[in-house]
């Protein structure tokens, strides 16, 4: 074990058995939580029901406060203030949406015999999926697959527990391995926590993609699958995944490529003449690649894509029993009943979309995205890491970067806190492509830099949260808080 990290272990462990030292630490968490509960919970003083109501709510008037719960969320992102989150948000295409999701409310793809148009929309979102990603590169004994899940994690983690199984099966490995770089989405850990498979991170280099060197070093007979990201979602780097799923192929270990977060972008930028790496089935060491279809692919939340190359370890993420007392049961998924209002949207969005709404929503946030990288070049104070697309993230040398986060936030911005280093990130959306946007965010950070430099010990916000999380060694503490904080969003008063 490292020697720093165990050190602070000592020190955490040391620090749990004096009741000094945990009131100071409880003392600082209620301070904190206290700064932030007010934003977490801004409807805590509105009527709340912590037991089902004696006679029901009339349906206008649940309508009617529900109508400005909506108003009041939906501002900020529909001027184009927030990273991420939502990623089309146009008023004709919501409305769409919600029509399919109205006529599809009672479909469940547990009960295909019943809803089999589900069927049809989850065969046919795999398969424009897994064209998009040139499932045509496989060799004749291939066949790219997948299923619909609900989301980046789940497709993530189903596509761990596969390889878990996979490994088992055809190699007896019983203490199964993963090598996947820092800058990995979480959900890789989470899959590690949740199915017991040894967790082997690999460092990144200046340029904040995945040492290949290291790579190699982490891989062991114990290694299930190695896993590179397209982009990653801290700093919207491609991971050298053409290298990194050779060492992957003639190791005759799985790949995985994360394309969560670029699945939908990517492809189209490559079509567009921007220098897009290869990270899909072309590469014959890519074994299984994970699309979010509710981020750039524009359908309703709550979908995703995981691709296999072929049926056979599509298989190991199957779930059957032939012998309950309840009949057969089967599953492609974690869940058993699912919404499949959600799936027809996700079909419905695709093909209304079609090719040409894609690679015109591309050309869009690239464009946008190199007038905000433009402009965050001409503050000296900020620094883009690395050589991104369109997820841009900065940090800084002279000021305190969370600080900069407050100053946005206070100007009607949601952006994202990052560590390792300490940073700051925007991922372009098509809500930021609408006229002003850009320019108002470029105007609006320099201005954020001018007031920290001024005022640099401003007090409150999230920077203390940041700030503590990125320099506190003991990450006990730091989890501890976190929880503290889940705990605040399922406080009713």
């Amino acid at each position: 074990m490292n020697i720093k990290k165990k050190t602070f272990e000592i020190i955490e462990n040391t620090a749990k058995k004096f009741p000094a030292i945990n009131r100071m630490l409880e003392k600082e968490y209620d301070k904190l939580l206290a700064d932030i509960e007010k934003s977490a919970k801004p409807y805590k003083n509105t009527e709340s029901y912590a037991s089902i109501p004696e006679m029901g709510i009339s349906k206008e008037e649940i309508l009617k406060k529900m109508t400005e719960f909506q108003q009041k969320e939906e501002d900020i992102w529909k001027k184009g203030f927030v990273s991420g989150a939502v990623y089309h948000g146009d008023n004709e295409h919501i409305d769409f949406l919600n029509k399919v999701l109205a006529l599809n409310s009672q479909s469940n793809p547990l009960h295909s015999d019943i809803w089999p148009s589900v069927a049809k929309y989850e065969a046919e979102i795999v398969s424009m999926t897994g064209n998009m990603m040139h499932a045509d590169a496989v060799n004749e004994k291939d066949e790219v697959c997948g299923t619909v899940s609900s989301g980046g994690t789940e497709s993530i983690m189903l596509a761990m527990k596969t390889y878990r199984d996979w490994a088992r099966d055809k190699k007896g490995i019983k203490k199964p391995e993963m090598v996947v770089p820092v800058t990995a989405h979480a959900a890789f850990d989470k899959a590690s926590q949740y199915f017991g498979i040894k967790m082997r991170h690999v460092d990144v280099d200046s340029n904040y993609a995945a040492k290949v060197k290291d790579v190699k070093k982490a891989v062991n007979k114990n290694t299930i699958v190695i896993v590179g990201s397209a982009p990653t979602f801290p700093h919207g780097i491609i991971d050298p995944i053409e290298e990194m799923s050779e060492i992957a192929r003639k190791r005759k270990i799985s790949f995985h490529t994360d394309a969560c977060l670029g699945g939908f972008v990517l492809p189209w930028a490559e079509k567009l003449g921007y220098e897009v790496p290869l990270f899909d089935f072309r590469l014959p060491g890519v074994t299984s690649i994970s699309a979010d279809t509710h981020k750039y692919g524009y359908a309703a939340k709550g979908t995703s894509v995981i691709l296999y190359r072929n049926t056979q370890l599509r298989h190991y993420q199957f779930y059957t029993t032939s012998d309950w007392p309840g009949g057969l049961y089967f599953s492609p998924t974690f869940a058993g009943s699912r919404p499949g209002a959600l799936s027809a949207a996700c079909w419905a969005t695709l093909i209304s979309v079609g090719e040409k709404g894609y690679l015109d929503a591309t050309r869009q946030i690239m464009e946008t995205a190199e007038k905000i990288k433009k402009g965050i070049a001409e503050i000296p104070e900020l620094q883009i890491l690395g050589n991104p697309l369109w997820v841009i993230s900065f940090a800084s040398a002279d000021i305190d970067i969370y600080k900069i986060l407050d100053a946005m936030t206070h100007r009607g911005w949601s952006l994202n806190g990052l560590h390792k280093p300490s940073a700051v990130h925007i991922a372009i959306t098509l809500r930021h492509t609408q006229e002003g946007v850009a320019g108002r965010f470029v105007k609006d950070l320099k201005d954020a830099v001018a007031e920290v430099k001024a005022q640099p010990k401003t007090k409150g916000g999230m920077a203390p949260i940041y700030g503590l999380a990125a320099s506190v060694p003991f990450r006990g503490a730091v989890d501890d808080l976190l929880k503290r904080y889940l705990d605040i969003l399922y406080k009713i008063k």
